[in-house]
């Protein structure tokens, strides 16, 4: 996420004083991605991005983005930075996980629906923008599924039962292991081969949490798997 904000912040102030294009102030897309390995999805969003400078070619902007998600025979890591990295906040970007917290939830089949406000950066060359948006807060819903804990610790009376769990309703974007539950986030290219449509292609970084019905091991309730994917989208302009 910090590289990605840096490439697209880096490109602005390296090549902002060679334009010589008339780049719009604003610009209103609608977006349909796709992505696959590993699991699939497929994320319906509107966004609005903003020229900033004189140029214009940097852009900021929203979004809302509905990203639904679709996964067999994933393992649901322990969430909360807490147990992860033993401590919270910002600086748990940079603490090596602690591996002894670390227990799993294994799903069969997992199938969350997100639909979530999005921080968008863009810089434009022309016909072609790079860019790198990330879901900042919203809601996730989705069906019960059930499955397979298992507890790092050999003590644990309930490593190895069935467990019945849920996606995570409330998402928001902090940092790291602090975030909740269930955030997608693109780095990308676009090229526009018409004045209207273009196409993306690039990788998308997918959150998605479930909250189990009662707490388990280190009074635990919520599982994450983090999956990184390449997708392709289609663009147009509004």
């Amino acid at each position: 996420m910090k590289k990605a904000f840096l490439l697209v912040f880096a490109l602005a102030v390296f090549t902002g004083s060679h334009a010589q294009f008339s780049y719009p102030k604003k610009i209103t897309t609608a977006d349909v991605a796709l992505s696959a390995i590993g699991g699939f999805s497929g994320a319906l969003s509107y966004q609005q991005l903003y020229g900033i400078g004189k140029a214009k070619r940097f852009k900021v902007g929203w979004g809302v983005r509905l990203t639904s998600f679709v996964g067999k025979d994933l393992d649901y890591i322990t969430a909360p930075a807490r147990l992860t990295s033993g401590e919270t906040g910002p600086q748990v970007l940079f603490v090596e996980n602690v591996l002894s917290n670390l227990d799993t939830l294994k799903l069969s089949r997992s199938q969350t629906n997100a639909l979530n406000l999005a921080i968008h950066l863009e810089y434009s060359f022309r016909k072609l923008d790079v860019g790198f948006n990330i879901d900042a807060i919203g809601a996730t819903f989705g069906a019960e599924q059930t499955g397979t804990f298992l507890a790092k610790s050999t003590d644990s009376r309930l490593s190895g039962t069935q467990q019945s769990a849920k996606p995570t309703v409330f998402n928001l974007l902090l940092v790291s292991d602090n975030d909740l539950g269930s955030l997608n986030s693109e780095l990308y290219a676009r090229y526009w081969f018409s004045p209207k449509t273009g196409i993306r292609l690039g990788a998308s970084f997918q959150f998605t949490e479930y909250t189990t019905s009662q707490n388990l091991t280190f009074e635990n309730d919520r599982f994450r798997n983090k999956i990184l994917m390449p997708f392709v989208a289609i663009s147009f302009k509004l």
